[in-house]
């Protein structure tokens, strides 16, 4: 019986990478660790009936006793962690970021130990782990290149992965850190990188009014950009694919330079009816985007297989559909991003 554990899983990448464990007939059963138990987020993916094979048990990340029980009570097969303070929560709070992203990710790895049965441990990890574009000379960035996290943030996603290690190293479970970058679709709505996604947004919620879209883009540079289904997707695979070993992975993705994903942003709004006056734009002096782009995802693609890529254009054309869907019933929010 495969029984997978998720923490972060109400979270973006959690509700869209169980939506994708959903599709697969492998899946029995899957318990999702939530401080809230609020299932809207799954909903936006799921529907108003959530799935049969859908548990969930209250857990704080932060709660490093909780986590021993409620892990030893459960006894998975596979756990994907996604459970985290992100970017902006790291930089306002320290201390705080450190004890769930780091402390909360020790003491799962620690309780996983003990599982008599588990076969797999996935960890999100980040981009963010890297250093500055400046620092590398190479067109494309490979998960073997020095690593120098530019944030709190990356510092403690880098903790976790040198966990992940140890963990392996102890028990010779296969486990995977994946490295995310840039999401951007249905159910970003938090974190520094949610801006692209919010620039969608914006166009939707001005075409519903019959207003003209403005919307500035807090920094600027160039970004590698993941569509949320993609992500959902590439979680799932790693979790359930055939695998042996340790390994951190980068997700696949599309680099490209921000005004250029506003300008494809707006073309695609313009083909779509949602008015040809949108005004898409960068901050004047922003400050360069702060993770790492021209990521090299060959790595991934080698070693699973059928892993999607979906084109921005398409992917953006898809985002403001389900955007315009979600205007239309009253559940479309927009938030300006923390810095």
């Amino acid at each position: 019986m495969t029984k997978i554990f998720i923490t972060g899983g109400t979270g973006c990448i959690g509700s869209v990478t169980i939506y994708k464990l959903l599709q697969s007939d492998q899946v029995d059963k899957i318990i999702i660790a939530t401080r809230s138990n609020n299932a809207e987020p799954l909903k936006l993916w799921l529907g108003e009936a959530l799935d049969p094979r859908l548990e969930f048990v209250t857990l704080d990340v932060s709660n490093y006793l909780e986590i021993e029980r409620v892990l030893l009570e459960v006894s998975p097969t596979h756990i994907i962690h996604l459970g985290a303070y992100q970017s902006p929560d790291c930089s306002r709070d320290h201390i705080g970021g450190m004890e769930i992203n780091t402390g909360g990710t020790m003491a799962l790895f620690d309780a996983a130990e003990k599982l008599p049965a588990l076969e797999r441990f996935v960890f999100a990890s980040s981009a963010a782990v890297y250093g500055m574009r400046l620092m590398y000379p190479q067109e494309t960035i490979s998960e073997e290149v020095p690593l120098a996290p530019p944030n709190h943030y990356g510092i403690w996603k880098l903790a976790g992965e040198h966990l992940a290690r140890l963990f392996y190293d102890n028990t010779k479970v296969p486990t995977v850190c994946l490295r995310i970058n840039t999401t951007y679709g249905k159910g970003r709505d938090k974190g520094k990188t949610s801006a692209p996604t919010n620039a969608l947004k914006a166009i939707v919620l001005a075409a519903i009014k019959n207003e003209k879209a403005s919307f500035e883009m807090p920094y600027q540079g160039r970004e590698n950009y993941h569509y949320v289904e993609d992500v959902g997707a590439q979680f799932a695979a790693v979790c359930i694919q055939p695998y042996k070993g340790f390994g951190a992975f980068n997700i696949q993705g599309e680099t490209i330079p921000i005004a250029s994903f506003l300008e494809l942003a707006a073309n695609q709004a313009k083909e779509l009816g949602m008015g040809d006056l949108t005004s898409l734009s960068i901050v004047e002096n922003a400050p360069p985007n702060l993770f790492i782009c021209d990521l090299d995802h060959s790595k991934i693609n080698s070693t699973f297989s059928n892993l999607p890529l979906t084109d921005i254009s398409i992917g953006i054309r898809k985002s403001l559909l389900e955007f315009k869907e979600m205007a239309e019933k009253g559940i479309l929010t927009y938030s300006t991003p923390a810095s």
